[in-house]
């Protein structure tokens, strides 16, 4: 059944008012008709729904029952992503999302090679939002994550606000260091939050990593292996998964 996510003000009573794009993918690319199901996420549950109204410009459904929310992480992961290069950061967002991500923040660290326009912020958010949203219904999420580019100061006067804090760090793996990240997912439970800050292509200059150990953060490697920038998120999100979700 497909899930379509909505903004809370779009449900009038049980009814919900999907909007222009939402209504010419269930007319012309999923072929529905009037009577047809779907499912609905507004941020506050998951319903299933049946379609009362459908043209290319509008789409109304009302709500049958509540459905019961599984396919969320029991903690709530953040990944701070130093900006890399090119589009690297849309399939960070895209595959992040299939993985399980609460919340993507950007910034832009010292040894960033790509650099934004503050004028171009606000779109380059909304195509990153648009991708995180088709991500979301592919994978049947039942919230969608939050997306959006910060200064550096801001992650780390940010690190208060969760329940652990780490820094991917290459040179600890290079050095052997191999727990750090086991032993803070093992210190969690269900409802905590984790934020972890993973650098650009270059890594972290000596003095950023300073000052995130100094605001609290472990440096942590992910395995004995150095990562790319882009594939460090994946690492992270999916040993969350592997260890609140698969191991007995």
């Amino acid at each position: 059944m497909q899930r379509y996510f909505v903004e809370p003000s779009m449900r009038q009573g049980d009814v919900f008012h999907l909007p222009k794009d939402d209504a010419h993918h269930m007319k012309n690319v999923m072929r529905m008709e009037v009577g047809g199901e779907i499912l609905v996420l507004d941020g506050t549950g998951l319903y299933r729904c049946r379609l009362e109204a459908l043209d290319k410009q509008v789409a109304s459904a009302r709500i049958e029952e509540t459905l019961p929310i599984e396919t969320e992480l029991p903690i709530r992961v953040t990944i701070a992503h130093g900006l890399p290069k090119g589009d690297k950061i849309e399939l960070v967002a895209q595959k992040a999302t299939e993985l399980g991500i609460h919340h993507l923040r950007i910034f832009e660290a010292d040894r960033s090679v790509s650099k934004w326009d503050q004028k171009k912020v606000p779109k380059k958010i909304e195509r990153l939002e648009k991708i995180v949203k088709e991500a979301a219904e592919q994978s049947y999420r039942a919230h969608l994550p939050i997306v959006d580019f910060v200064a550096y100061d801001e992650v780390l006067q940010d690190a208060s606000n969760y329940t652990a804090c780490l820094v991917a760090y290459e040179e600890s793996a290079k050095q052997g260091e191999a727990s750090v990240l086991a032993t803070t997912l093992a210190g969690l439970q269900e409802g905590d939050s984790l934020l972890v800050v993973i650098g650009p292509e270059g890594g972290f200059a000596e003095a950023e990593i300073a000052r995130l150990t100094e605001a609290g953060f472990k440096k942590a490697a992910l395995g004995r292996r150095i990562l790319r920038t882009e594939t460090a998120p994946f690492y992270v999100l999916s040993a969350v998964s592997y260890h609140f979700e698969l191991k007995g």
